[in-house]
């Protein structure tokens, strides 16, 4: 099998040879459902929360007597019937994540990359035509290469780059670090910055490489 190969826009019109550990293996659609699912879960917040009858201020002592006033019997005015009462299985403070161990996470993000290198979606942008920043010579480059919804990887010192696709329409920009496999999911396209690359190989898990898991 030829190796993947990848184009490079932005700058001379070239193809650069792509690493075949983690853009030429297969996709395991269960193992990106595992993942992804375990990356949006963490994004919950868990914070919802109503009280209980244990957490309800006020109601100690008995309301009334237990005999003899014609109404029902009743303990406490924290009860959920009452009015300002408490919740009944009330929701409370929790966590949504679900355990992905780190092979299967990485398994899941070398084969939506290889999927979108063997389908054309995957090209390496060459940065060194923004000497400042541009939205309008972004756009410009988008147009003529991907579709929407795009997926730019960027170093954090590549500021010019950030600055230039950040405001377009459809385009997210993150660096390797919070790289994930459900935004590599959503895109269309995925443009990963020469200086990017290094440390994308990392997150994937390549021996060698930098990683910042």
């Amino acid at each position: 099998m030829a190796a993947p190969k990848a184009p490079v826009i932005g700058g001379s019109s070239k193809e650069v040879a792509l690493e075949e550990s983690v853009f030429a293996v297969e996709l395991k659609p269960h193992l990106v459902h595992e993942t992804v699912r375990a990356e949006l879960n963490a994004a919950r917040a868990g914070t919802k929360g109503t009280k209980s009858r244990g957490l309800v201020a006020g109601g100690r002592s008995k309301p009334w007597r237990q005999k003899g006033t014609g109404r029902a019997r009743a303990g406490t005015t924290r009860a959920p019937h009452w009015t300002g009462g408490g919740v009944a299985f009330a929701p409370g403070m929790r966590s949504f994540e679900v355990k992905v161990n780190r092979k299967a996470r990485r398994t899941a993000m070398r084969g939506v990359l290889s999927d979108h290198a063997s389908g054309g979606t995957l090209a390496i942008l060459d940065g060194s035509g923004f000497d400042s920043p541009s939205t309008k010579k972004a756009a410009e480059l988008l147009s003529g290469w991907g579709e929407r919804p795009t997926l730019v990887v960027v170093t954090e010192d590549e500021e010019l780059l950030v600055k230039s696709f950040r405001n377009l329409e459809k385009v997210l920009v993150t660096v390797p670090a919070e790289l994930e496999v459900a935004s590599l999911v959503w895109a269309r396209s995925v443009l990963i910055s020469e200086s990017a690359m290094p440390f994308v190989l990392g997150r994937a898990g390549v021996a060698g490489e930098e990683t910042t898991e």
